[in-house]
């Protein structure tokens, strides 16, 4: 159906710079899921300061106006978003077998079975690591502390309930994180995941070994 002239200058003038950001946004966007494997991506192989939005902009395909559109924060606000996302993985599967039924060395099997999944058998990084340098006291920082404890408080209350002592639960919970950690460090560093595998193959009995100076 051909338009006259003042439709077509009705639709014309309808296209207003909002109106067309609008369309712009609507045909850049990806599914939220997506977008966030993306980000993951980026951060973990160049951490928050080498994570320059143009580097985002090349793994997402979004330009910039459509970036702050999702993410009206910036990239601290996709940080936090990435890192809330790593953490509702991280309690929903590496840490929920720490409460669930079953002797104790099988549930930390379990967990150290969801860790090798989630970081790839040693080849992925660790977000908390990755994004632990170039940023301050805030939002990032306290999304790294609280994942942290909630890592550590539930081996420790795992342990606890095995008949560990609270300071040695707590003590070994805190070196166990600090093992599955240091162990992706070297990973990445060297290029050798059988560091980080071997920790956790060794989990399971290194946490629950009976104190020194008790009886067996």
């Amino acid at each position: 159906m051909k338009r006259s002239s003042a439709e077509a200058e009705s639709i014309i003038a309808g296209l207003t710079l909002p109106n067309v950001r609008s369309i712009m946004f609507s045909m850049s966007k990806i599914p939220d899921a997506e977008l966030l494997d993306r980000l993951t991506e980026v951060f973990r192989t160049h951490g928050y300061e080498g994570a320059s939005l143009s580097k985002i902009s090349d793994a997402t395909g979004l330009q910039r106006a459509s970036l702050y559109h999702r993410f009206p924060g910036g990239k601290a606000e996709m940080a936090e978003a990435v890192l809330t996302r790593a953490g509702e993985w991280l309690e929903a599967h590496a840490l929920k077998p720490l409460t669930e039924s079953g002797p104790p060395e099988q549930r930390l099997s379990r967990m150290a079975e969801k860790l090798d999944e989630f970081y790839e058998g040693g080849r992925q990084s660790c977000l908390l690591d990755a994004l632990s340098f170039g940023v301050g006291e805030g939002g990032i920082r306290d999304h790294q502390k609280v994942a942290m404890e909630a890592w550590v408080e539930a081996i420790a209350t795992m342990l606890r309930e095995s008949g560990l002592p609270p300071r040695i639960a707590r003590e070994r919970a805190e070196d166990a994180v600090i093992r599955i950690e240091g162990s992706l460090v070297m990973a990445r560093a060297s290029g050798d995941a059988l560091p980080f595998r071997r920790t956790l193959r060794s989990l399971p009995q290194d946490l629950l070994r009976k104190p020194e100076g008790t009886q067996a």
